[in-house]
């Protein structure tokens, strides 16, 4: 309800507006210049209200319609945009300051996953008991994971320690990542199509050397 309220306010209708002149469009409507006095007539003839929707435009530009129709338009019109609107996941990848090749390539390949979907990386190297001692070796282990998806993302914050954790933060690159993530999916689908031609692909049987008595005539080489 107050939603609706802060709509009402902010347009002006029928005698609210009050300047001499103003450009009148509406369904089924020829978009024209008429007096205020005409337009409100028209208005009046339809059954529909006056509603000026630009009030800077000279002269300012008025709807004929329904006022409760017009701001049911204008609700829906801003729920649609609003669920068009990019979501922007954080998602965690988590690190052991002695994390090994295997296991960084690993959470390496679904950071480049998460970054072309558009959502941040929070990539963090978590010690533990007496593990803080390689403090170090943490952040040189961020700093390579920032390096090494540097063509989908961007730092957004160096590696901080904050008690047992130190976090960084990777925002992704929105103009290259349609391209990095079909270039991603390219690489998945030709492992999977090789994978597959593999196990497909018939084992050639050993050809058996014959060892038995040769027949004088017959050439042996082939």
């Amino acid at each position: 309800m107050k939603k609706d309220n802060k709509l009402k306010v902010t347009y002006r209708v029928n005698t609210q507006i009050r300047v001499p002149q103003v450009r009148i469009v509406g369904d089924g409507i020829e978009s024209q210049v008429v007096s205020i006095n005409k337009a409100l007539q028209m208005a009046d003839d339809m059954g529909v209200d006056l509603v000026e929707i630009s009030p800077n435009a000279e002269p300012p530009v008025c709807r004929l319609i329904e006022f409760t129709k017009f701001i049911y338009q204008q609700k829906k019109h801003a729920k649609e945009v609003k669920a068009k609107q990019v979501k922007v996941e954080v998602k965690e990848i988590r690190f052991g300051p002695q994390t090994d090749d295997h296991d960084y390539e690993f959470k390496l390949k679904h950071a480049k996953g998460f970054l072309s979907e558009g959502d941040k990386v929070k990539a963090y190297v978590f010690f533990k008991g007496r593990s803080i001692l390689f403090k170090e070796q943490g952040e040189v282990l961020l700093l390579r994971f920032a390096q090494d998806l540097e063509d989908y993302g961007k730092v957004e914050s160096m590696p901080t320690l904050d008690g047992k954790r130190m976090t960084m933060y990777i925002a992704p690159k929105k103009t290259q990542n349609k391209v990095l993530k079909t270039a991603l999916e390219l690489e998945e689908e030709n492992t999977r199509m090789q994978s597959a031609a593999q196990k497909k692909q018939p084992q050639q049987k050993a050809k058996k050397e014959y060892t038995g008595p040769k027949v004088e005539g017959e050439d042996w080489d082939d």
